[in-house]
């Protein structure tokens, strides 16, 4: 089984699909019960996918096989810093290696935008993507946002390119 993962707008037909399960997968965990088709529709509206892409960020999906199989996002804050968003991979392909691959890939392009630091929230229930995160090396920090759902912060600090 092989993994790529590239560089593709948010708004494509397989990374729309992607936002839709993670948006469904992460509602329906939050309220316990299966999300709404109005509940997904409500994650997604007006959710700022649109920053990544262009000067302020990037979106990439990892496809296993040829088939689109996960996601994340890249969204520039300032000169130094960006936060990672939208990291999800479909279940069945969890414990393969994309999700790994998908982090590299968004730590590549912060690099290319000059980005020293990454950062990311995630919330308590979220177990997998923390565990993700600490085998990555980012590390929690302090919250630097108060956001809701926002439960658990994670930095990592980049090496220029090629170091």
């Amino acid at each position: 089984m092989t993994w790529t993962v590239s560089p593709e707008p948010f708004d494509s037909p397989d990374a729309a699909l992607l936002r839709r399960d993670y948006y469904d997968e992460v509602a329906s965990r939050y309220w316990g019960r299966p999300a709404t088709v109005e509940e997904i529709e409500e994650g997604l509206t007006d959710d700022g996918a649109d920053l990544l892409t262009g000067a302020t960020g990037r979106f990439v999906v990892a496809r296993r096989d040829g088939r689109a199989a996960g996601c994340a996002g890249l969204l520039v804050t300032d000169a130094d810093t960006a936060e990672l968003t939208r990291v999800f991979v479909r279940p069945e392909h969890r414990g393969t290696g994309g999700g790994g691959l998908l982090l590299a890939a968004v730590e590549e392009a912060a690099r290319a935008f000059g980005v020293r630091t990454l950062r990311l929230d995630t919330r308590h229930d979220l177990v997998e993507a923390r565990g993700l995160y600490a085998k990555h090396g980012y590390r929690e920090v302090p919250a630097f946002h108060r956001r809701q759902y926002a439960e658990h912060w994670f930095a990592k600090e980049l090496s220029a390119p090629g170091t």
